[in-house]
């Protein structure tokens, strides 16, 4: 396959939010609930290559949008007093995630491969590794409202794109189908924006 290359404005994008991720992470909530801060990365060799390698990033990737859809129903709930920034901005993510976890569960579908049951603790997926929250992470933001709210929601959505990101630069190197690729370089250039918006939300 013709290796798609990407603009390099992209990948210098990836390497300073994923710099900057870890930095603001240090001595979080976050870090104080047990969210490891991307101390682990994700294991591009774990991968393989061909289709292998879009099978593995297309059943890490779906549960990582669940809970990015999981989170953005939490902002969009009243009772959490999410401002309107962050409503907007989990409406986004939410709307452009669930079509992408429909198109990815086709494509399993397609491929004979293992479908994802909707399970994200289903002892598949590094989680940690991919930045994903964990359960006490989950349980702090359900909890909280108002300006604690938006300000563990942004900096648990950082660290999740942040995930996103090293999946998506590896998938890059690894996989065959063009339609991952697309999916891979859309995931890059949508999610190093909206970290971007989130900082800017931050006041980082």
């Amino acid at each position: 396959m013709a290796r798609r290359i990407r603009p390099l404005s992209i990948l210098l994008a990836f390497v300073v939010v994923a710099a900057v991720a870890v930095g603001c992470g240090s001595g979080s909530t976050h870090n104080d609930m047990g969210h490891d801060d991307m101390g682990t990365t994700h294991d591009a060799g774990q991968m393989g290559t061909g289709r292998e390698a879009d099978v593995k990033f297309t059943q890490e990737m779906i549960p990582h949008h669940q809970q990015a859809v999981e989170m953005a129903d939490l902002a969009l709930d009243p009772m959490h007093e999410a401002s309107p920034a962050v409503q907007d901005l989990a409406t986004r993510i939410k709307t452009a995630q669930a079509a992408e976890i429909s198109d990815m569960n086709a494509w399993l579908e397609e491929w004979g491969a293992e479908p994802v049951d909707g399970q994200m603790d289903d002892g598949n997926v590094d989680h940690d590794a991919m930045g994903m929250m964990s359960a006490a992470d989950m349980t702090a933001l359900a909890d909280a409202k108002g300006a604690a709210f938006d300000r563990l929601w942004l900096e648990g959505m950082i660290l999740h794109h942040d995930g996103a990101l090293m999946m998506a630069l590896h998938i890059d190197t690894r996989g065959d189908d063009p339609r991952v690729q697309n999916l891979s370089a859309a995931i890059e250039k949508s999610q190093a924006a909206e970290i971007a918006e989130m900082k800017q939300l931050l006041g980082k």
